[in-house]
């Protein structure tokens, strides 16, 4: 199965709609009880999340793309989807009961571990377009249109 054929439909989340989750995320992460000193992410799509809540909680180091985290750490992600950043986090980690899994958006339909907050779930299965991945998500589109434009060629 193609990527973006998994798709249906799609959600264009703007600043705002970011700006809100992470507050969201923050009060669900603070209500946790969990003390943590570094926030590690991912650098495709959990930079930019990361970021705001280091921000929020006054951290001063983001752990980008590394192995082996150390316990006390807060992992920050855009979207929970299938669970395999997830389970890359994890398997890093040096003590997997001392870890939290923070993601603005988790995917409706999906058994969530014990370690993961969100700020909210998707509908469905519909594509999230958030603000830093639009050249992305034009492309997915320009693929599948050449996909669907592409004809069978005729036997004679």
């Amino acid at each position: 199965m193609q990527y973006h054929k998994q798709w249906i439909g799609k959600t264009i989340l703007d600043w705002k709609d970011i700006e809100h989750y992470v507050e969201i995320l923050a009060k669900k992460v603070r209500d946790t009880r969990f003390e943590f000193d570094k926030i590690a992410t991912v650098s495709r799509g959990g930079l930019v999340p990361a970021r705001l809540m280091a921000d929020l909680f006054d951290i001063k180091k983001i752990l980008v793309d590394k192995r082996n985290l150390p316990p006390g750490t807060l992992f920050v992600d855009d979207i929970y989807d299938s669970g395999k950043t997830f389970k890359n986090a994890i398997s890093d980690m040096t003590k997997s009961r001392n870890f939290l899994y923070a993601t603005l958006v988790a995917r409706k339909g999906r058994r969530y571990p014990k370690q993961l907050v969100y700020a909210r779930k998707t509908r469905g299965r519909e594509y999230i377009v958030f603000p830093w991945e639009g050249m992305e998500y034009q492309r997915s589109c320009l693929m599948q249109s050449k996909t669907r434009t592409r004809r069978k060629p005729k036997n004679n």
